[in-house]
């Protein structure tokens, strides 16, 4: 019976320290800043932000946790590409057309565009080299 009480407890321990660390984890992700080399694209800016470069777009939403985790891989990959390359974000609660014209069902929904145009796509979290190559070569 002691037994069973000690285990309980443990349980008990584990799931609240697992809870707390989770909650900490959250919160260092929602503090990443979106670097500055991002384009931070629109349904009404679309078109004329991707139109004549290289663009990979994340199709992301505040609430989804692999996107918050993918924010640090971008913001690296955004700043080690050659000119005429660019990541790009559009947040898909906000601008709906757009997302829904590409089909994006399941997010975060990587997109790669040259000249405007849909040739990769990409689902889940990806790591930076996988993402450079894909764009790159």
């Amino acid at each position: 019976m002691d037994i069973l009480i000690i285990a309980i407890a443990s349980i008990a321990l584990l799931i609240v320290l697992f809870r707390f660390f989770l909650k900490k984890q959250v919160q260092k992700l929602s503090n990443i800043e979106t670097e500055e080399d991002i384009l931070i694209l629109s349904d009404n800016t679309f078109n004329q932000q991707i139109k004549g470069k290289t663009v990979l777009v994340d199709f992301w939403a505040d609430w989804c946790m692999p996107c918050k985790m993918m924010l640090p891989i971008l913001n690296d990959l955004s700043v080690d590409l050659p000119e005429g390359y660019y990541v790009g974000k559009l947040n898909v609660e906000q601008n709906q057309v757009t997302a829904q014209k590409y089909g994006v069902r399941s997010i975060p929904t990587l997109i790669l565009f040259k000249d405007g145009k849909e040739v990769k796509r990409f689902v889940g979290i990806k790591k930076k080299d996988f993402l450079k190559k894909e764009m790159l070569g």
